[in-house]
């Protein structure tokens, strides 16, 4: 992946705060935070690149995506909130892995001007939601992006780059989790095929006989299931927004100007309880 640039990253830990759920039958969603796991390993060529575009290609051409499309929803829509936080405005971003636009969808024309939006598969960008701003659909492989060095000021990712061979340590930071409670393991395989995720490493098994799935199903249920019969599955979502520098937003003071001590700085509470006293 080339770089863009010198970007500035925003890791921010989300809320834990409930999602609503939209076409899920009992496939409730609520999110929450999850405490801080193990480094994930650097691995080049794992993933199958060409079946994942045509897994996308094939969900994005389903009569109703929109039915799968509630996780991808409910991400993007964050990851824009994330983007309302940055007290600038973006003259030309770019969204890696757009899928048919969850993150564009809402956002505005005062945030970002232009929006250029990548994804791998033809169908996704065909599909694309209704948005306010002006967009570009690119069609390319997210690990071979056709852009260059130092042309975005803003970067933006959801949902995609877990696909991608070779992913940056940096995604080893404190993650959001959402769990969606599904009728059974063959819902949870159902909606993955829909959202165009299913597996796609190269070392997969190209078919499970059924009573291995049945087998599976069952002890799936008799380890996880909730109280009222429904199995939870569990999705962790990487934020990571980058940007880059602008005249706009305020700079670190350099070095050695302070003028103040951390010292006296506990002192401050006596000083203005003293003044008001005083007055």
């Amino acid at each position: 992946m080339q770089r863009l640039g010198r970007l500035w990253l925003l890791w921010r830990r989300p809320p834990a705060a409930g999602v609503a759920a939209k076409n899920l039958g009992v496939r409730e969603v609520a999110s929450g935070v999850s405490p801080p796991g193990s480094t994930s390993p650097r691995a080049l060529n794992i993933f199958d690149r060409d079946l994942k575009r045509k897994q996308k290609n094939w969900a994005a051409r389903q009569p109703e995506p929109m039915k799968f499309d509630y996780l991808k929803e409910a991400v993007g829509s964050q990851i824009a909130d994330r983007v309302y936080d940055i007290t600038r405005n973006f003259s030309l971003a770019l969204d890696v892995g757009c899928g048919r636009g969850y993150i564009a969808q809402h956002l505005n024309k005062e945030t970002v001007g232009k929006f250029f939006q990548v994804d791998i598969a033809e169908n996704a960008l065909k599909n694309t939601l209704e948005m306010e701003i002006p967009t570009v659909s690119v069609l390319a492989d997210e690990e071979f992006l056709p852009f260059k060095e130092n042309t975005f000021d803003l970067v933006v990712s959801s949902l995609s780059l877990h696909w991608v061979n070779d992913l940056p340590r940096a995604l080893e930071q404190d993650t959001d989790e959402i769990q969606v409670n599904y009728p059974g393991m063959f819902e949870l395989m159902e909606d993955l095929q829909g959202m165009g995720e299913s597996n796609c490493a190269w070392n997969r098994k190209a078919l499970l006989h059924r009573d291995t799935m049945l087998a599976a199903a069952a002890v799936y249920r008799e380890m996880y299931r909730n109280e009222d019969g429904s199995v939870p599955a569990t999705y962790q979502i990487y934020y990571m927004i980058g940007w880059k520098y602008h005249d706009s937003q305020a700079r670190p003071a350099e070095r050695g100007s302070a003028t103040v001590s951390f010292g006296e700085l506990g002192k401050i509470n006596n000083l203005m309880s003293q003044g008001k006293k005083s007055q």
